[in-house]
């Protein structure tokens, strides 16, 4: 089961991913900014009984890292993030003080991911995939049993993830989504870290920043 939320002022997608059979399940990039969001993400996870064995980043811009401190405390769960990512997350308090947002709580990561890695929560199975350029420490998790990405802020439905922020690049980006999105089954859904979730095949056909690879 995936359960996503809307948080914060940058409307961030946070994913709750459960495993059916053991009630297992994972949180992808707390973005819970407001006290009120925090407590509507713990209600939800407490209801319905689900035990949280890992807090996972798919990379550490500010809106999608909100929560991590809240997390781990709530949860008891280490938090994993890719290493090249290290520098974005290390400087989130001072993006938040150029946002005026105030109220963020830092926190340590507590181990790297990388590449190859799986997650394994009951009878669930997440493949990490390295795809850099939006950041360049950014991962996506795979499902390949039931056919979905949890991707980030790498492909949206008719668009990409943003390249003007420091540590971006456009080119990794844009090899990023075609040599490991766009190389996935076109059934495959993407839930992005923003906006409503697509397929591979729709964005591969229409998106209009990476246009179709041929396989």
């Amino acid at each position: 089961m995936i359960q996503a939320f809307e948080f914060s002022p940058f409307h961030e997608n946070t994913y709750v991913v459960s495993d059916d059979a053991t009630s297992e399940a994972v949180i992808i990039d707390p973005g819970c900014y407001e006290q009120a969001e925090k407590e509507a993400l713990a209600r939800f996870i407490t209801d319905r009984k689900l035990k949280v064995k890992y807090l996972l980043l798919t990379h550490s811009h500010l809106d999608h890292v909100f929560g991590v401190a809240y997390v781990k405390r709530k949860f008891g769960v280490k938090a994993y993030l890719h290493e090249l990512d290290r520098v974005i997350y290390n400087d989130v308090p001072t993006r938040c003080a150029l946002y005026g947002l105030r109220g963020y709580e830092p926190s340590e990561i507590d181990a790297y991911l990388k590449e190859g890695d799986q997650f394994r929560f009951g009878n669930t199975v997440l493949d990490v995939i390295f795809v850099p350029g939006h950041a360049p420490g950014h991962v996506a998790f795979v499902n390949h049993a039931e056919r979905y990405v949890i991707g980030g802020d790498v492909l949206f439905r008719g668009s990409v993830g943003r390249t003007d922020f420091p540590h971006c690049n456009h080119a990794d980006l844009i090899n990023s989504i075609r040599t490991q999105f766009f190389t996935l089954p076109d059934d495959y859904v993407v839930y992005p870290g923003h906006m409503e979730p697509t397929t591979i095949g729709q964005e591969k056909r229409t998106n209009p920043y990476v246009k179709e690879v041929k396989n």
